[in-house]
């Protein structure tokens, strides 16, 4: 199984309570981050110093790496891929010749990357980064993809959720038995739940239990 995350966070919140389930189940699960980050603070705040973009990118890069040592994911199967944070449309090609690797070495039977009605560039070029590799390798793996701010928020899910009645694509996977485990990898993420820079009047997200809920959506490609 492998999990492609468009950002230092996106394994967590998208699909940490599966992740763990299934590293419980016997799966060897690898994660590979496609960006680094960096421009959290600049994009959400306008601050671009305390923390400047790469002291955003380490801290992020420590925080995930504490996170999936909670989702039991061993740390020979964390792979960084480090490409820009908001600029991976620039780099499709690079980007897919890595996955291409990553799809041929470990042949997946279950790929987890991010639903196309996400609200990020990031996620949807992930999203079509990732289809496009496993066209090109022939492979053909269960597809998941997980959801963390649809674009149009207000009613995208609710939409999603009605077409999937007649689509039956929708999948909820119950991980209350792994939200201690999941718990503790969102907590974390202290650049996003806490202050750390004397710019900021309020954390960038207060709500960490919209992340901690007992069931995990997935749309699956059939």
């Amino acid at each position: 199984m492998v999990v492609f995350a468009p950002h230092p966070d996106d394994e967590t919140f998208g699909c940490g309570g599966t992740i763990t389930k299934k590293i419980n189940e016997g799966y060897t699960v690898i994660v590979v981050v496609i960006t680094d980050g960096r421009h959290l603070f600049q994009k959400i705040l306008g601050i671009d110093e305390d923390p400047a973009p790469e002291e955003v990118k380490r801290m992020r890069k420590e925080e995930v790496i504490r996170a999936t040592k909670w989702l039991e994911v061993p740390n020979k199967n964390l792979l960084f891929f480090d490409f820009e944070d908001g600029m991976l449309e620039k780099h499709e090609d690079d980007v897919e010749k890595r996955i291409v690797e990553i799809m041929d070495k470990y042949s997946p039977a279950e790929v987890y990357f991010p639903y196309i009605g996400d609200g990020h560039p990031d996620h949807r070029a992930t999203n079509q980064i990732v289809k496009r590799s496993l066209q090109e390798t022939g492979l053909t793996p269960k597809k998941y993809q997980y959801s963390i701010r649809h674009r149009h928020s207000r009613v995208g899910p609710l939409i999603d959720r009605a077409l999937s009645l007649f689509r039956r694509n929708m999948i909820k996977v119950d991980v209350s038995k792994f939200l201690n485990f999941k718990e503790k990898a969102v907590k974390e993420f202290k650049s996003e739940f806490s202050i750390v820079s004397s710019k900021q009047e309020k954390p960038l997200d207060d709500k960490i239990d919209k992340y901690l809920r007992k069931y995990e959506i997935f749309y699956v490609d059939k």
